[in-house]
């Protein structure tokens, strides 16, 4: 299917009308399901909260008929706060395919990962009021993915649902930058035609439009012990190595580029030079130029503090999250996810943030993808993050109908086309 979508916002017809009727009245076992999810701890370090999340989600799409993988994440290392590489386990991967031959295809994803652990106090969901819930990923992510199951339901229903495919990528590690599922996020990017993510919209319903994208670093720094009162000269201090390359990172800030330095591990008693420190900073770049711009400025900056200190930097880490600029094959979605929200009664804007997904990865692939089609929320990575749950059948009906019109309408995959597979 090699035609564009049309942009207009038609008014529904009777089977889209008909298929949207399947989500009246849904919201109270929506709701159910979302507390149901958000009673299970699956921060991005429970390994075990994963996997019972994992499974809890196998039995809820299987309606959908859908052939269901467990994926194991790609091996990963991460720099302990002692300087040492080490593994960094993560929980397996929920992958879905349905349809895989049909001409046309969608990607759907989510992440079944919390920012909090398993110790954190936030564990617990409250009703705040009537149309409001208080709880840890209440809205980032599993009332996401409560809005994607509802609207894959819906079009499922559809007479239209035999045109589309569709793959769903769940994720355990979306919260820590994906590490693990970034190679299963790629593939099904690349096989697919446009993609769908179910990170919350604001409060007031706008959708995130262009995304900075983020990296996070570490660098192991080793120099020398001494004894500080007899002989400090011959000692070379890795906590002020540390300290001095924290501050020539913040200096790299620009209008396009912002860095934070987050963390410095090291030192001991007051009177050894320590020998050892981990520095951690966190990266954020508009552009793809202000990206590279920052690569060169960490190799030669850390360079230069090996020559400064006499040191040995270690480097660990890499820009995750590539910038998703809002160009003209990511606004061509918006348009349509737009018109199909004028359909229904619901006005849709966006803006730009700072804020990362794993859609940034997605539209580096050139697949176009609107991040934000979950319900509306706020406050989240904290314990005041909420769900506005009048938004649940409001969003699921959305992503149906954008189904929907796809199916019936095409889409046509003009980035990223590798071996002329696709249109």
């Amino acid at each position: 299917m090699a035609i564009a979508p049309p942009l207009a916002a038609t008014a529904l017809s009777a089977a889209e009308a008909a298929a949207l009727g399947c989500l009246d009245g849904q919201r109270a076992a929506m709701t159910a399901q979302v507390l149901d999810w958000a009673a299970i701890n699956s921060g991005s370090r429970n390994l075990a909260g994963l996997a019972a999340m994992a499974d809890r989600l196998v039995t809820a799409f299987a309606p959908l008929g859908g052939t269901a993988t467990l994926v194991a994440p790609t091996a990963v290392t991460a720099i302990a706060a002692d300087g040492i590489t080490i593994a960094q386990p993560h929980g397996q991967n929920l992958h879905i395919i349905k349809r895989p031959q049909a001409p046309l295809r969608v990607l759907l994803t989510g992440h079944m990962d919390t920012v909090f652990a398993a110790d954190h106090p936030f564990q617990a969901c409250r009703a705040l009021d009537a149309d409001t819930l208080n709880g840890p990923g209440t809205a980032d992510m599993k009332g996401g993915i409560a809005v994607m199951l509802a609207a894959l339901t819906a079009f499922e229903a559809s007479p239209f649902a035999e045109a589309l495919g569709w793959e769903i990528v769940i994720n355990s590690d979306e919260e820590v930058s994906s590490p693990g599922s970034a190679a299963l996020l790629a593939d099904a990017a690349r096989r697919c035609h446009l993609g769908l993510t179910y990170e919350p919209a604001l409060p007031d319903g706008t959708l995130a439009g262009a995304r900075k994208g983020s990296g996070n670093f570490s660098a192991a720094i080793t120099g020398r012990a001494a004894h500080a009162g007899r002989e400090p000269e011959k000692g070379r201090n890795a906590l002020l190595a540390a300290a001095d390359l924290a501050l020539r990172l913040k200096a790299l800030t620009t209008d396009d580029l912002s860095v934070n330095p987050a963390r410095i591990d090291g030192g001991g008693p007051n009177n050894i030079v320590p020998d050892q420190a981990v520095l951690r900073w966190n990266m954020r770049p508009s552009t793809p130029a202000a990206e590279a711009r920052a690569r060169a400025a960490i190799d030669a900056l850390t360079t230069e503090i090996e020559r400064l200190h006499e040191v040995g930097i270690h480097l660990h880490g890499s820009f995750a999250r590539p910038p998703k600029p809002l160009d003209a094959n990511q606004q061509r979605l918006f348009d349509l996810v737009r018109a199909c929200g004028a359909a229904i009664g619901l006005g849709i804007g966006w803006r730009d943030t700072g804020g990362v997904c794993d859609g940034n990865n997605l539209a580096a692939t050139g697949l176009a993808v609107v991040d934000t089609l979950g319900p509306r929320g706020g406050a989240i990575h904290s314990a005041d993050e909420f769900l506005c749950l009048d938004s649940l059948e409001e969003r699921a009906r959305l992503s149906a109908l954008l189904l929907m019109r796809v199916a019936q309408h095409g889409w046509a995959r003009t980035i990223g086309n590798p071996g002329g597979e696709r249109a």
